[in-house]
């Protein structure tokens, strides 16, 4: 089971709050089975709440990444060397039109 994220636990006990005093002021109840039954009803509520809170989709598999073409033989028996060249000592002229 997946652990809650941030926002589901925020959500959820917002809700639970929230609901529970809008419910209570709202019934004007006294008794102790009132109160027990909206307090359970706003947790069922904000149960809801945090279960449906978006929960951000996980990384793309390793098996869709994108990966180099394997090497062929004559690649693999005869690596490719690369050489620089030296530059020439004395930079060439640059023309310019008059």
């Amino acid at each position: 089971m997946p652990r809650p994220t941030a926002a589901q636990l925020a959500y959820g006990s917002c809700t639970v709050i929230f609901s529970t005093l809008a419910m209570l002021l709202l019934s004007q109840t006294s008794s102790g089975l009132g109160v027990v039954v909206i307090a359970l009803s706003a947790l069922v509520l904000g149960l809801l709440v945090a279960m449906t809170v978006p929960v951000p989709k996980p990384a793309a598999p390793a098996a869709t990444v994108a990966r180099p073409a394997p090497a062929t033989v004559t690649e693999r028996r005869f690596p490719v060397r690369r050489e620089t060249v030296a530059a020439a000592s004395a930079p060439e002229p640059v023309r310019e039109r008059a």
